[in-house]
């Protein structure tokens, strides 16, 4: 499987989580540590990366079973990632880190500092899942109902229409991103794809991390999209995005909230100048650090 990453790149070796593949770029003080979504892969922070790594450590994971890290029988879910991210960080020795986590994975930064309130400085979360409240019977509907063949498969046409719905203005602008992934679908097996899948999303509705946001005590900065199609879940709960987000965001003691206009839920790809913006002006408010922010990207 040959897949480009247009940046520095390494595997490191984890017990229970195999060959872990993750992006190493930049230098700083301060290391960032981003966290992909569902069925997604580091370079879903591309844009960020590009940026941000003229002022931090860039550092972002392929989680196991995504990317180009390892798929093994591994006991997928939102505890499970958690504990990889907690021994990768510990294992490569980061300091003074600031997680940044999308949808699933912002989920899982969550239970990361709810596991260990010390291991991050702050927070940043895109679009998180985990605000979201599911019932018992809820959950259980949506695990019933949804098909991830109708999402996820080794077809381009039907991948491309779960990252496609994941923009407000699509225009293209993530193809590469849509090959790629395309690309490690059909280099793995299939069913070990689909088992995973089905156990992050079963993850993220039962292990949850929203009676527990106000355990959170580092300073936060959570940003949405207001034209967020996948937030909240609309045939469950007939609310709003701004709704989720400011109930989610008033959870965590030292939070701040930003809902970028007309953009999706990849808030950090559709929006990649305003969010670079939001991060570096939130750190070197709550971090205390002189960053020179570039708004050519």
């Amino acid at each position: 499987m040959h897949i480009e990453y247009p940046f520095q790149t390494a595997y490191l070796n984890l017990e229970s989580a195999g060959n872990v593949h993750y992006i190493d770029e930049g230098s700083g003080n301060e290391t960032l540590v981003f966290i992909h979504g569902l069925a997604n892969y580091a370079l879903g922070w591309q844009k960020n990366i590009e940026v941000l790594r003229a002022n931090f450590r860039c550092v972002a994971i392929d989680l196991p079973g995504n990317g180009l890290s390892e798929q093994g029988d591994f006991p997928y879910g939102i505890q499970y990632f958690a504990d990889v991210v907690i021994r990768f960080i510990q294992k490569l020795k980061l300091n003074n880190v600031v997680l940044i986590g999308h949808s699933m994975g912002g989920q899982i930064a969550i239970r990361v500092l709810l596991n260990q309130p010390t291991i991050a400085k702050a927070l940043v979360l895109c679009a998180p899942a985990g605000f979201e409240v599911f019932t018992n019977w809820e959950a259980a509907m949506y695990e019933n109902s949804i098909s991830i063949l109708d999402y996820f498969s080794t077809e381009q046409n039907s991948l491309a229409k779960s990252i496609r719905s994941s923009f407000y203005h699509y225009t293209n602008q993530a193809d590469t991103m849509i090959e790629n992934l395309t690309h490690i679908m059909d280099a793995r097996s299939i069913n070990g794809y689909r088992k995973m899948l089905n156990a992050c999303i079963h993850g993220m509705l039962t292990e949850t991390v929203h009676d527990s946001l106000s355990h959170i005590k580092v300073p936060t900065c959570v940003v949405f999209g207001d034209r967020d199609a996948l937030i909240p879940t609309r045939a469950l709960h007939p609310t709003s995005t701004r709704a989720i987000a400011e109930w989610g965001t008033a959870q965590i003691p030292n939070a701040e909230l930003h809902i970028l206009p007309q953009c999706g839920h990849f808030v950090q790809w559709e929006k990649s100048k305003e969010v670079n913006s939001l991060i570096q002006d939130f750190l070197a408010r709550y971090l205390s650090l002189s960053v020179v922010s570039d708004m050519k990207h």
